[in-house]
């Protein structure tokens, strides 16, 4: 199959776009997985295809690149947002994305005509345990216990669309993610598995934080993941509603805003280059 994409990345984090308004691609699962290998394919955390909405200005759907597809993601909207203006797909400034997880809007702030930074209306985090979900009783998922190699951590759970097990420590440098991710990932408490962030609080509006995504290991950064960190770090009385969020692949702003609850992740998109697949 004859096909255009378009790398690009939001702080590191890195997938492959399609715009799909014109072409069927028959097995996006199948896809995500050859074109996200680092050694055999492009090499990507996974395959962004970019469609026409019914309820909304364009559809995204996303796969992971062990092929499963995930309801949303921050960085991979704000890559969407950069990629519809610049490429003239639309000339909105104000963009409504339709997601797994609901509709997100996006205000492009442009830079010499091309679009320099995306702010993502994240929606309101989702606290109920039942829907996040994990498997504990009560109101909300805070000091969560989990059991990793017979080692207790506590766990904040949130989710921003898609599942985040939180957890404030030290030494996050240090971390063995390889061995810990999966094993929270694969947890009996989580059902639809889930996404953990290792965070590092430096001061009440600064983190740093190392993420193990559900179907990709550890990435450079996640969007959603920095939003599930300010509102479990809040929620424990740790941080500010607004926190810089450092990751290995660069710095995200992140904001609740207590008027309409909603989380804001504002952050930079970037194209990496395009390329054609036969």
């Amino acid at each position: 199959m004859h096909m255009r994409f378009t790398k690009m990345h939001g702080a590191g984090n890195d997938y492959i776009y399609v715009d799909a308004s014109t072409i069927d691609v028959p097995d996006p699962s199948s896809l995500a997985k050859q074109i996200s290998d680092r050694h055999f394919g492009v090499g990507s955390d996974g395959l962004v295809l970019i469609m026409p909405s019914q309820v909304a200005d364009f559809r995204m759907r996303m796969f992971n690149a062990d092929g499963s597809e995930s309801e949303m993601c921050g960085n991979a909207s704000r890559c969407i947002g950069k990629f519809v203006f610049d490429k003239g797909l639309t000339t909105k400034t104000t963009v409504m994305l339709e997601t797994g997880g609901g509709i997100r809007e996006l205000k492009l702030s442009l830079l010499d005509g091309k679009v320099d930074s995306v702010c993502v209306d994240m929606g309101k985090p989702i606290l109920d345990p039942a829907s996040i979900p994990v498997s504990v009783y009560g109101e909300q998922a805070v000091y969560v216990p989990v059991t990793v190699d017979g080692v207790v951590y506590e766990v904040t759970c949130v989710s921003m669309g898609n599942p985040h097990a939180v957890l404030f420590t030290t030494g996050i440098d240090d971390l063995d993610l390889t061995q810990l991710g999966p094993k929270f990932e694969h947890n009996v408490l989580f059902p639809n598995r889930v996404n953990t962030e290792f965070v590092e609080v430096i001061a009440s509006d600064h983190v740093k934080m190392r993420v193990w995504e559900r179907g990709a290991g550890e990435t450079m950064a996640c969007g959603t993941g920095a939003c599930a960190v300010l509102v479990a770090g809040v929620m424990r009385g740790l941080l500010k509603t607004k926190v810089t969020v450092d990751l290995p692949g660069g710095s995200l702003i992140i904001e609740w805003k207590q008027d309409n609850q909603h989380v804001y992740l504002t952050g930079e998109a970037a194209f990496v280059y395009e390329g054609e697949l036969y």
